[in-house]
């Protein structure tokens, strides 16, 4: 007997493409191993048979991705990708408290290279790393989170792995519950990593319409 998987919550669907909401814990695509078959294109597929995938989260992180249904809005997707005209916004928790941004948006840029000893974490290193850079605004509503600790929007300018856990961490404010880089205090601050894909805008890959979906982060 064939089991389906649950149907992934969509936000936005037509016949070029979907906005699914993907759940902490689930793995984007499939990993190596039997147990690691599991992931959200898996689950998408039995749902909408003609989905492609065209970029992924963490398995740790939340929130909105992008399926393509045809090959062309797959690669006229991936290419708005690769040129950084697809803007996103995530919402996090991080230890301690963020000072305000002299501006409306602070920055971090430091360069992100793989650490090879501790692969997949990556590290900050000026001298071998790729530029990386990522926005951060204090979120307006503070409410509801643990003690000693801030709700931000982040928005990453570039791509890179783990970019904005390790940007987060490089400013001294790892994300409550990242079993990858934050000390074990602030990983037990909470049952999961908080963050969340909570917003995309970016063209319609054929009607070249403005499109914005949004996902409120579930803490």
């Amino acid at each position: 007997m064939t089991v389906v998987a649950p149907r992934p919550s969509c936000l936005y669907e037509d016949e070029h493409l979907l906005v699914l909401e993907k759940p902490s814990g689930l793995l984007s695509v499939p990993g190596r191993g039997e147990d690691k078959q599991d992931c959200l294109i898996h689950r998408a597929l039995q749902h909408w048979p003609d989905a492609l995938v065209v970029h992924r989260l963490d398995m740790s992180t939340s929130g909105l991705v992008i399926l393509a249904r045809t090959k062309t809005a797959q690669s006229d997707l991936g290419k708005a990708f690769a040129a950084r005209e697809v803007h996103k916004r995530y919402t996090a928790v991080v230890f301690g408290q963020v000072a305000a941004p002299e501006q409306d948006w602070g920055m971090v840029d430091a360069p992100l290279v793989c650490d090879w000893e501790r692969r997949p974490l990556q590290i900050v290193c000026p001298e071998t790393g790729k530029p990386s850079q990522t926005r951060y605004q204090l979120h307006p509503d503070q409410r509801g989170i643990p003690p000693h600790s801030t709700r931000l929007w982040l928005e990453p300018i570039t791509g890179r792995s783990h970019q904005l856990r390790v940007h987060m961490t490089h400013m001294g404010h790892p994300m409550l519950g990242d079993a990858l880089y934050a000390p074990a205090a602030v990983v037990a601050m909470a049952p999961r990593l908080l963050l969340h894909a909570t917003m995309l805008q970016f063209q319609h890959p054929v009607s070249g319409s403005p499109l914005q979906v949004q996902s409120p982060a579930p803490f």
